[in-house]
């Protein structure tokens, strides 16, 4: 039996990010999280003795600060060279962008195909034949899948592809091909790359994207990890998924609908921390937590937003393994307590005012009166400012400003 493992879009020391606002040796380590999961495959590889590892591009970051990523890249692959595990690998997109990874040498067991053409490496010993090609720019508009090689006769023939297929949601159309494409080539697998998220494309013959080793953002949630093949007689017997992250993301949403008091949101939230925690898998857990629902605790949500978020902080530090990478309050009042008519009156005009920006959702028009409140801000909270742009963050912030005016200024505010 022959054993391969595939993983893509390691993204060594890429920042994760929502963590920048923290502090604490255990954060450091949060922020190595790339090269910890990258020591898990490595540790994956050398424990099911795999006889070759795949590596389908975006290994690195853009261009390193300095050599220490490809150093350590060269350390874990001498590890693999000692153990008997051969490499094969193409550069993606962010992988062509660095200048320093064309120069830097690459230990014996690793094969890395060229960026001119594509290319065959054949494993006599294995019966594999691997088909691949690099990116020779970041952004590659041919479809690279239509100059590999037929199928080599007698052997499994396994494609390394950094593609987005026909194209897929959040990311950038690199590579374009169509699945007819790959199935054309007569290959029994077809290792890619680029699309963050795991999914089995096909089975007859199989093309998978393993999804990236760590997730790095909330909207990379879930378990992430690679992919171990066990092939016999050149065919694929068995794929199975093995997660290997060391930070889970999670976005959790808690409905404060039966909340009347604050001590009782303390414990919704307290419960939903807890199970998203166990369902971490004994990993550190980066939360985006978001409370909803029509509550009456919601004007003294929004009239203390500020030490509502830290006090959250609190209970999300004294579970041990959770961050909060964000805090968003989606709450609305119940519907006998929302504001009526307030009549001609200031907050009448300045209620009407926030409800026609909230509902153009533009605040480019506020860019300079927001540049100089940024300007004024301490670091931490300047750089959580930067939202103009971003459409949804500037309907969310208006919305948080309307509820946090109303609470401020109508009776019963509770502060």
């Amino acid at each position: 039996m022959v054993k391969i493992l595939h993983a893509a879009d390691i993204h060594l020391d890429s920042p994760l990010r929502g963590l920048e606002g923290h502090e604490g040796g255990q954060v450091e380590d949060i922020r190595g999280a790339t090269r910890r999961a990258f020591d898990n495959l490595v540790e994956l590889a050398m424990e099911e003795k795999v006889d070759l590892l795949l590596l389908a591009g975006d290994l690195y970051d853009g261009d390193w600060k300095d050599y220490n990523t490809g150093l350590y890249f060269a350390s874990r692959m001498g590890r693999l060279h000692r153990a008997g595990v051969r490499v094969c690998m193409v550069s993606g997109n962010h992988d062509a962008a660095n200048r320093i990874t064309r120069a830097m040498p690459l230990p014996g067991n690793v094969s890395l195909f060229s960026s001119r053409s594509a290319e065959t490496v054949c494993y006599d010993d294995l019966g594999l034949a691997i088909h691949g090609r690099s990116y020779p720019a970041r952004a590659v508009a041919e479809n690279l899948a239509a100059s590999y090689p037929a199928a080599v006769e007698g052997f499994c023939n396994i494609g390394l592809l950094h593609t987005s297929l026909a194209g897929r949601p959040g990311h950038e159309p690199y590579a374009p091909c169509s699945v007819d494409d790959l199935y054309g080539k007569g290959y029994q697998y077809w290792a890619l790359g680029h699309v963050h998220c795991r999914e089995v494309v096909s089975r007859e013959p199989w093309i998978v994207f393993p999804g990236n080793l760590q997730g790095r953002h909330v909207r990379e949630e879930g378990d992430k990890g690679a992919t171990l093949v066990r092939i016999e007689d050149n065919v694929v017997i068995e794929v199975q998924h093995r997660a290997l992250d060391v930070v889970r993301w999670k976005s959790c949403q808690v409905d404060l609908g039966t909340c009347q008091a604050v001590e009782e949101v303390y414990d919704s939230v307290r419960r939903a921390m807890s199970d998203s925690l166990a369902q971490a898998e004994g990993r550190v857990l980066a939360l985006r937590l978001t409370l909803s629902g029509a509550t009456a605790v919601h004007p003294l949500l929004h009239g203390r937003s500020f030490q509502l978020g830290e006090e959250l902080r609190g209970l999300a530090a004294a579970l041990g393994e959770v961050w909060l990478e964000e805090v968003r309050l989606e709450t609305t009042p119940p519907a006998a307590a929302r504001p009526g008519d307030c009549g001609d009156t200031p907050l009448a005009g300045l209620l009407r005012t926030l409800e026609e920006v909230v509902a153009g959702g533009d605040v480019a028009g506020l860019a300079p009166e927001l540049s100089l409140l940024r300007s004024r801000m301490p670091a931490e909270l300047a750089d959580a400012a930067s939202f103009v742009g971003d459409k949804g963050a500037e309907r969310r912030l208006l919305s948080e400003v309307r509820e946090l005016l109303l609470a401020r200024l109508l009776p019963g505010d509770g502060r």
